[in-house]
């Protein structure tokens, strides 16, 4: 393979894939369910994070560094692997709205309440849509900033929220009850997800993957995860989970709660500036996995000539999921768990499974290709 990014350029964009949405929208769905314990669902969906991608990285091992779709082709033929590819599509598509419903109700409803918002979609897709035409190691270079200022973000944050955080807000622990707490994890496990499904796209473009792809994978999802973490506790002590519930996108309120002495009030803008380039590496691995999906689906060996296309279908499904507030709400914590997580559990499951049952012609096909 020509293109190969580094350890680093793939950890960051698996944690820029999952740390917008997971701080603001998917801790105010935990909250309403769980109430203070939400940083325990959390906890728990990241020990689940792990053992998915865990399972995408044996599939892809073991068939030789070729992602789910190649391997699905190896496995049972063409056909195989051309369910496998429009499952991989599909879940693209869907994981797009609630990254748009992140993005978009960000922005309008703190800073531009008045503008359409066909105009946020447009606007991230065209700069997503250029990233995806300039290469994976493009994206994989912003996903390096978009760490940075994660951190920075994270740092900023917890300095500010110091003064306010009372852990009585926090108790009692486990007030709902094990079993609804770890149900409630299912938020984030559709976080993980797409985490997980990029992870499948990307290892065969890691460096020494076979001997440093488990380490780089689990060691991505543990730092998201402790990420995310910091938040929920946060959102809970300072907020309270009530307060974190009845919002939206609950980091933006944390960040207007925020402050450092008397001439750094209120974080929004500090936040927004932080949080963009993450939110648009998200927008970038969309149109990249539905790109590359479609350009198998077609047989097409360069997948850009399938971005505009791709950005079009994109555009035309979240912006009929966002512009209702409701139907982006019913979306996000009815239907798009029940789309992500039986693809992006059940297809690594799948694989693996046959695997096992046709080894045989596994390695008989990989040695034909000279793998």
């Amino acid at each position: 393979m020509n293109i190969q990014i580094s350890n680093g350029m793939y950890v960051a964009l698996l944690i820029n894939v999952v740390f917008a949405k997971a701080i603001g929208v998917t801790q105010g769905v935990i909250a309403r369910e769980v109430g203070q314990d939400m940083w325990i669902a959390t906890l728990l969906a990241t020990l689940q994070g792990v053992v998915m991608i865990y399972i995408t990285y044996i599939v892809i091992r073991r068939a030789s560094h070729r992602d789910f779709m190649a391997t699905g082709e190896l496995l049972l033929g063409r056909w195989f692997g051309k369910i496998v590819v429009i499952l991989i599509f599909a879940f693209f598509i869907g994981a797009f709205a609630p990254i748009m419903i992140t993005f978009v109700y960000h922005l309008q409803e703190y800073f531009l309440p008045d503008a359409p918002v066909s105009l946020f979609i447009i606007l991230a897709l065209l700069v997503g849509s250029i990233g995806c035409y300039y290469g994976l190691e493009v994206m994989a270079r912003t996903a390096l900033f978009g760490v940075l200022f994660i951190y920075l973000l994270n740092g900023l944050i917890l300095a500010g929220s110091f003064r306010e955080f009372d852990i009585k807000n926090l108790l009692p622990v486990l007030e709902s009850g094990f079993v609804q707490t770890f149900e409630s994890s299912v938020a984030f496990d559709a976080d993980w997800a797409i985490a997980t499904m990029t992870a499948s796209l990307l290892l065969p473009f890691v460096k020494d993957v076979k001997k440093h792809g488990a380490k780089l994978s689990v060691t991505a999802i543990i730092a998201t995860g402790l990420l995310v973490i910091s938040w929920s506790i946060l959102e809970g002590a300072v907020l309270s989970a009530e307060v974190t519930g009845n919002y939206t996108v609950s980091c933006m309120k944390l960040a207007r709660n925020a402050h450092i002495g008397t001439f750094l009030q209120r974080y929004e803008m500090v936040m927004i500036a932080f949080y963009s380039v993450s939110a648009l590496v998200q927008v970038m691995m969309c149109v990249y996995g539905s790109s590359m999906a479609a350009a198998r689906l077609f047989g097409l060996t360069n997948s850009k000539r399938m971005i505009l296309p791709v950005a079009v279908i994109l555009g035309v499904f979240s912006d009929w999921i966002v512009r209702d507030h409701f139907r982006a709400m019913d979306y996000l914590e009815q239907y798009w768990p029940m789309i992500a997580l039986p693809i992006a559990v059940g297809l690594p499951l799948l694989l693996l499974i046959l695997q096992a049952l046709f080894r045989k012609k596994l390695d008989s096909a990989l040695s034909k290709q000279g793998a």
